[in-house]
């Protein structure tokens, strides 16, 4: 894999195994520079495993697989450089207040002006005013999006997001996917691995479906929606779901009515 890779991510027949069990049974996908890029699959389909080969956590048994250009089983100092991993759980120093985390981090990656780094992160998350906080007393979105701040120390080009809304309350979610947004419209490439069907629809640029260590279907929300029936078009009175009911009571504005739907 070299450096004149116009994708940010490229794979490519990656197969992976734990003794007899065949986790990854030759994965090909590819992720275009700046977009968002949602691998969705249910527990155990090998999201993960995709995320730590990627990362250089593991190694494949078959195929290539490379990062920003650069090759992981041949050049993984430099995709090490150029990426940032977001775990599954917020990997945040809880006895540390948010501007303290951020600022430990810039000092490893031996950045100059940390706090200035740590200032500018935490208005573009919107924690500011919880700068001087322990993170310990964060809120589940509010650590969430901290984790993924500290992510970004260094300006990495590509950054995997390992199912990072699991456990978080429908207002985190969403503050999480206006961070999402927010990393895409700014350059950053974002390869995101999700079991929320909505999560996928709603960030993604590209979704592929992993089942059973495999690809089976990869492409836009508009073409995958090709593989269903055409959709026969009714007016029906939309009933609230709890969604609705949830985010109407604090204040997300949202409002039921009639509305056109598709079955």
């Amino acid at each position: 894999m070299t450096t004149r890779q116009a994708r940010a991510i490229e794979v490519r027949g990656l197969e992976k195994s734990y003794g007899t069990l065949k986790v990854l049974r030759g994965v090909d996908f590819g992720v275009e520079k700046g977009s968002i890029f949602a691998l969705l699959g249910s527990n155990g389909a090998g999201k993960t495993t995709v995320v730590r080969i990627l990362s250089t956590l593991l190694k494949a048994d078959a195929g290539t697989a490379g990062g920003n250009g650069f090759d992981v089983a041949t050049q993984a100092a430099d995709v090490r450089e150029s990426i940032s991993l977001t775990g599954q759980f917020a990997a945040v120093d809880e006895i540390l207040s948010g501007r303290e985390n951020l600022v430990l981090v810039a000092k490893l990656r031996h950045l100059k002006q940390p706090g200035k780094i740590a200032d500018e992160l935490l208005e573009r998350f919107s924690l500011t005013d919880a700068a001087a906080r322990k993170a310990s007393t964060y809120s589940g979105g509010m650590r969430r999006r901290l984790d993924i701040a500290m992510s970004l120390i260094g300006n990495p080009a590509v950054i995997f997001l390992d199912e990072p809304t699991t456990g978080l309350d429908p207002q985190a979610r969403v503050e999480v996917w206006q961070a999402v947004k927010e990393l895409a419209g700014r350059g950053t490439t974002v390869l995101l691995t999700t079991q929320y069907l909505e999560e996928a629809e709603q960030l993604a640029d590209r979704i592929a479906i992993l089942h059973e260590g495999r690809i089976i279907v990869n492409g836009t929300l508009a073409e995958l929606k090709r593989h269903l029936p055409p959709a026969k078009v009714e007016y029906v009175e939309k009933q609230p779901t709890l969604e609705d009911v949830f985010f109407a009571i604090v204040g997300d504005g949202r409002k039921s009515g009639a509305v056109r739907t598709e079955k």
